[in-house]
């Protein structure tokens, strides 16, 4: 091997790791143009289109689910059920009126008036709008193919009073990774029960302990699927999520 020879196999290997890059680069322009393809496809569907006008419901079920932008998009979440649509999620809308009552930024995150707020404001209306989609569902005979979850980021720190927004007589409750509650329902889900329970203070898990990675996995479970290996562009395998258990109990 000599230095001219060594030099003319580099400039053989950049040609074709130029080659090898524009062919990754028309991949994912394909790849694109075909995502960009299927999103206009859609909204341009009468099927869609239809999913979509929650108007075209009766009055007094629109009020039933609560006629204000929560209480629709769970409407149209069950249009959109109906509609063969697999994957589905409503983010709740903070209200900017309880921005200064709740100091929250109008949503969930009661860092003051705690208790009023929930009783009052949020309860309330995620009630009204979430027992519509359950009983809606249920009526159309779709719930048991439907898995409903309602869950967030964190927990509410067990202890009353965030000193941002006036400390105990705030009444306010910061945020708090080690504990929160997750909802299920449908999807093979038994109904009534309770699974697992925190310490006396709702600080910590105490019984039937279950982490982020088995609530995500018994939603893997109710779609039936249980294998999460994929591969990579070498095609070498991995885990998409190697921790974690099912819930079993649930079902």
């Amino acid at each position: 091997m000599n230095p001219k020879r060594l030099l003319a196999r580099q400039e053989i290997l950049n040609k074709l790791d130029g080659a090898r890059r524009q062919l990754d680069q028309s991949n994912k322009s394909t790849t694109w143009t075909k995502l960009q393809e299927k999103a206009m496809s859609l909204l341009l569907s009468a099927k869609a289109t239809k999913a979509f006008d929650v108007a075209d419901e009766p009055v007094s079920m629109r009020e039933r689910y609560g006629n204000n932008t929560n209480g629709m998009s769970l409407l149209l979440a069950r249009r959109m059920v109906e509609a063969g649509v697999p994957f589905i999620t409503v983010f709740w809308l903070g209200d900017d009126k309880l921005n200064k009552k709740c100091k929250s930024g109008g949503g969930w995150d009661t860092h003051g008036n705690n208790f009023n707020c929930l009783k009052e404001d949020l309860l309330p209306g995620f009630d009204r709008g979430f027992s519509a989609l359950i009983e809606d569902l249920s009526q159309r005979n779709l719930l048991d193919s439907t898995l409903l979850m309602v869950t967030s980021e964190m927990g509410r720190k067990p202890k009353v009073g965030d000193p941002r927004s006036g400390g105990v007589n705030g009444a306010g409750r910061d945020h708090w990774t080690h504990c929160l509650s997750v909802l299920m329902a449908g999807g093979g889900i038994q109904g009534g029960q309770v699974h697992g329970s925190s310490d006396k203070r709702g600080e910590f898990p105490e019984q039937k302990i279950v982490t982020p990675a088995d609530v995500t996995k018994t939603v893997y479970h109710a779609m039936g699927i249980s294998d999460l290996e994929a591969h990579d562009k070498e095609g070498r395998p991995y885990n998409l999520l190697a921790e974690g258990e099912p819930i079993l109990d649930l079902f």
